[in-house]
């Protein structure tokens, strides 16, 4: 489902939808999206945050209270707070305005198969995360690059299988923070960051051009999506 009150840009994404050979529909309001709701879930919203009436965070919270369903806010450029808000408020993603269609799509398949990799984690064991050289056993809690162990703390390796886990995953600076140090650290998040950049220095080449774990300017980090997942 997509909600959007601009025609043209819901237009546009319902031809890029299904072109791509999703099954679209689309929405100008928060109204249509609660009545196709009553007679079934889809398997991704899409959903502008600037809606008229009931914006995106209230939508997003009221679908939060009864379904898991993927959510990629649709945000204005610059808008880090609503960004940030927008994921706590239970969204999976955002992608910002103007956004290209293989970045739309790209998003979705992101978030879909972040969706079946959750539901896949109701097994005893989770497979290792994997991306070129670097491989984390969640199981033997051992970090390799290049075939040779990384030595980490336990906040190093805390952080980084948390967003291990999440791989393609914006995550939230006070969501990290939380899932780490507990609920209440704060809004400080210069331990974080110190953290992050220390786990950079191990297992990025050239920690300036990171091609594990990215910053996300304002909202958060993300990690690179496992390779075992892409299709």
């Amino acid at each position: 489902y997509c909600i959007e009150d601009d025609s043209a840009i819901r237009d546009l994404m319902m031809y890029t939808l299904r072109t791509a050979g999703f099954d679209a529909r689309g929405f100008g309001s928060s109204a249509g999206l609660y009545e196709a709701l009553k007679s079934g879930l889809p398997q991704l919203i899409l959903l502008d945050l600037m809606l008229p009436k009931i914006d995106g965070m209230e939508v997003c919270h009221r679908v939060r209270e009864f379904s898991d369903v993927p959510i990629v806010m649709l945000t204005a450029k610059g808008d880090d707070m609503d960004k940030i808000l927008g994921l706590e408020y239970g969204a999976d993603d955002y992608i910002t305005k103007p956004f290209g269609t293989v970045e739309l799509l790209a998003r979705i398949r992101t978030s879909l198969r972040h969706s079946r990799q959750m539901q896949d984690m109701s097994s005893i064991h989770q497979k290792p995360y994997h991306y070129k050289n670097l491989t984390i056993n969640f199981e033997n809690h051992v970090v390799t690059l290049n075939g040779e162990i990384i030595h980490l703390t336990q906040i190093e390796y805390k952080l980084l299988t948390l967003l291990a886990r999440n791989s393609g995953k914006v995550m939230t600076y006070s969501a990290i923070m939380s899932n780490v140090w507990g609920p209440f650290t704060g809004d400080n998040n210069r331990i974080l960051r110190v953290n992050m950049a220390n786990i950079r220095r191990k297992i990025e080449q050239n920690p300036s051009k990171p091609q594990f774990l990215f910053t996300e300017v304002g909202v958060g980090y993300r990690m690179r999506e496992d390779e075992n997942e892409l299709c």
